[in-house]
């Protein structure tokens, strides 16, 4: 079928052509990998991609399942969609001392919302704990554990030190590389 073929023409998404279609995207999977689809699926999808439904049921030349303009429009996707580790989007503008730059600024974001989240979520156990049983402030032990989670966040944040930083995973990848 040449599903895929004109769902990337369009720029979709699976997903997208999902919530377009009414079919799930799991059966959109399967149907660009060469499984059947049912005649309602077909009804569906050809009435997204505006077609008959005998269009899609023509084959593709199984020679190169990729076309140029499959490799064109999947790589247009690729650059639309490319995420860094912290699953922002990319913009390919940006040179690569700016998106790491970016991707810095987004870590040390993570950290102050996780201080904060600290620091609310505490002193809402502390009223509890002063309003419920102030003769005993067990608001400290989760302090002290959510404490050393937020202290190990923020040393691997700003570099205090660093365990596993790229030293480590340079010296990692030689030895996994020297096993193969």
């Amino acid at each position: 079928m040449i599903l895929r073929k004109i769902r990337l023409e369009r720029g979709w998404s699976q997903e997208q052509l999902s919530e377009l279609s009414g079919v799930s995207t799991r059966t959109i999977q399967r149907i660009e990998r060469g499984k059947k689809a049912s005649l309602e699926t077909l009804k569906c999808l050809a009435a997204v991609f505006e077609t008959e439904i005998n269009h899609l049921q023509q084959e593709q030349d199984m020679t190169d399942p990729l076309t140029n303009e499959d490799r064109a429009a999947l790589s247009k996707v690729k650059e639309w969609m490319q995420y860094d580790d912290g699953g922002y989007i990319i913009d390919p503008s940006l040179s690569a001392q700016e998106r790491d730059a970016l991707s810095y600024v987004r870590e040390i974001k993570g950290f102050y919302n996780h201080l904060i989240a600290f620091i609310a979520v505490m002193l809402l156990l502390l009223g509890i704990n002063l309003a419920t049983s102030p003769e005993y402030l067990w608001v400290v032990w989760p302090a002290l554990g959510w404490g050393i989670g937020l202290t190990v966040h923020g040393v691997g944040v700003f570099e205090i030190f660093s365990l596993f930083g790229p030293e480590w995973e340079k010296k990692q990848m030689q030895k996994r590389l020297r096993k193969k």
